[in-house]
């Protein structure tokens, strides 16, 4: 499939939904194997993509347990480079699945178009999938079926998508009867000879996607499929001569396709160590990729950001919250707003950048870009949606998801020509007390315009002549940032509280504590005063910036210190206020983002 937007999103047809479960669907991105994908949006206005899988599957009530039970695991993931799970449903005549929608360019397409990576673009990408690897096996999952088609080129960064859905298949009639799960050209040997699979599994797959990636040639040769399989599955007899790959390449291969899984290097070494031979940070990706592919990727995201722009259908019911995945387990992207993080054409490790899709700006929070519905009609998309209301003009949208920016187109070419996207998600305004009841939490009167997106100035009181209704004042609540690696804390300043990245809806977080920087989802300035007008006007006229690294957050020239006081408007278009009460260092020799001990006050506006 072509490279062009007209080639990756098309008007539906006559044999396509026009909704599902409540998101209209917008254009179709495209089908494969498991079924089609779908362009959508939620109420506030985030693209998101959507999998409605085959009816084959859904006729078998073991792939329906299975997906159910594999979808929510995916969910828990969170981490730099991951493109996350947002919703699914599997109770409906056809499952489906939604992801944060990301604007880039799947590898496989990138290396027919433009050939083999330089070497030092192939370490960083194999060190930051490595990194999102070690998140979602963190999460107690195993992608599976890892290839160059599940990974997507942002700029800020590659991500990682479809990961540990594949095994929901493992036991269909469709397998049973000679289906294949699994890509033959990127299994391991285990995977191959049907034993089972572990994360080293997954090692094994990046292995030969770096040799690949690298040189354009496979360790195993250049035959179909399954041919390519069987020689994996011999691979204890008979290794690949790996002579013909460049040093320190032919080092990585050796390690990470040993046929021993044990032998194989864990995904945070792997990361460690194409950081190290890299010869620049795994997150600085200005110019990290050739120039021809840098353009098209820009092309996409501004597509995709224009897009995102345009007035669209709102759903004629908003989409089920689904129920809160279990406890979290870690994750995260890069990109502008994050959770995993998301790039929107972000700052080298920032969250999100041009906000789009979940994906990091190379953070945790960096990943949920967001858009919001512009105050005028902006250009229409280039395909035909049918005439419905436009949406409202939504609040200020949370990026936070620690690791996805804003950005990449995300369209993979999964195994059997299935097109794979992402989305962000939007929705639920319930919220859980402490003690189980839901309680509505408050929100911006439907009459007030919501406060600018990005980086437009917010009225200021005088002018908008609000009137402020506290809610609550000066509630203590204490920013934990993780010491663990690819963990993130997120903050819901409505609630409040902070809580693991799963836990908190991606439409509800203010703030990401990553463990080496913090990522606002929503605009955060400082104030001059503790009036509700002082804090407005601060959030409005003195930013500080979305994504604040470890460096900037120690020492004398610290980007927040004791008695700052940080304004935003927040994802329900309330006033939240953060008054940081004091500075806890960090104690750990890697992980140096403090611990903040705060009071955080609410106004209704």
């Amino acid at each position: 499939m072509s490279n062009t937007d007209d080639a990756v999103l098309r008007p539906l047809g006559p044999e396509d939904p026009q909704e599902i479960s409540g998101y209209r669907l917008l254009a179709k991105i495209g089908e494969g194997g498991m079924g089609s994908v779908y362009l959508s949006r939620t109420r506030g206005n985030q693209p998101v993509a959507l999998k409605v899988i085959r009816r084959e599957f859904a006729q078998e009530q073991d792939f329906r347990v299975r997906f159910e039970r594999e979808v929510q695991a995916a969910r828990r993931v969170q981490g730099y480079h991951i493109v996350p799970v947002l919703d699914h449903d599997t109770s409906g005549e056809q499952p489906w699945l939604a992801t944060a929608f990301v604007p880039g360019l799947a590898l496989d397409d990138a290396l027919a178009a433009h050939g083999p990576l330089p070497l030092p673009a192939v370490f960083q990408l194999i060190g930051c999938t490595a990194q999102a690897l070690h998140s979602v096996h963190a999460a107690s999952v195993v992608h599976r079926d890892l290839k160059p088609s599940n990974i997507l080129l942002g700029s800020n960064g590659p991500w990682v998508i479809d990961f540990g859905i594949a095994r929901a298949t493992d036991t269909t009639q469709l397998t049973r009867n000679g289906g294949f799960v699994g890509t033959p050209q990127y299994m391991s040997p285990e995977h191959a000879l049907g034993r089972t699979v572990t994360p080293a599994t997954d090692v094994f797959a990046l292995g030969l996607i770096a040799a690949v990636v690298a040189t354009g040639r496979h360790p195993y040769g250049d035959g179909a499929g399954l041919s390519i399989a069987a020689a994996i599955a011999n691979t204890p007899q008979q290794a690949p001569d790996l002579s013909g790959y460049p040093e320190p390449l032919r080092q990585l291969l050796e390690r990470c396709l040993h046929s021993d899984a044990a032998q194989r290097p864990g995904p945070a070494e792997l990361a460690e160590w194409c950081g190290r031979v890299a010869g620049r940070a795994l997150r600085d990706f200005d110019g990290w990729l050739p120039e021809p592919l840098t353009e098209e990727i820009a092309r996409r995201e501004r597509s995709a950001e224009a897009q995102a722009q345009a007035q669209v259908p709102t759903p004629s019911r908003a989409p089920a919250q689904a129920p809160p995945p279990p406890a979290y387990t870690p994750t995260v992207a890069p990109g502008p707003t994050p959770p995993a993080y998301a790039p929107a054409q972000a700052p080298a490790q920032a969250p999100g950048p041009v906000a789009m899709a979940y994906a990091p700006t190379q953070g945790p929070v960096g990943g949920h870009p967001g858009y919001g519905a512009p105050a005028a009609p902006a250009p229409a998309p280039a395909y035909a949606a049918a005439a419905a209301p436009a949406a409202p003009s939504p609040a200020r949208r949370s990026r936070v998801p620690l690791a996805v920016g804003a950005g990449v187109l995300a369209v993979a070419l999964a195994a059997g020509g299935t097109w794979y996207v992402t989305r962000e998600d939007g929705k639920g305004d319930d919220r859980q007390t402490a003690g189980g009841s839901k309680e509505k939490t408050a929100e911006a009167p439907k009459d007030v315009a919501p406060a600018a997106q990005g980086g437009g100035a917010t009225p200021t009181p005088q002018a908008s002549g609000r009137t402020y209704t506290v809610v609550f004042k000066d509630k203590p609540v204490k920013f934990l940032a993780p010491r663990e690696f690819g963990k993130i804390n997120v903050v819901d300043l409505d609630f409040p509280k902070v809580a693991p990245f799963a836990d908190i809806g991606y439409n509800d977080r203010e703030l990401a504590m990553g463990y080496d920087d913090v990522q606002s989802g929503t605009p955060f300035g400082k104030s001059k005063g503790a009036t509700p007008e002082q804090c407005e006007t601060g959030a409005a006229t003195d930013p500080i910036p979305e994504r604040l690294p470890q460096s900037d957050l120690g020492g004398a020239d610290s980007a927040i210190v004791q008695g700052d006081l940080l304004c935003t408007v927040t994802t329900k278009g309330n006033l939240a206020m953060v008054k940081i009460v004091s500075v806890e260092p960090s104690t750990d020799r890697v992980y140096k983002v403090p611990t903040y001990l705060t009071e955080v006050t609410l106004w209704k506006r």
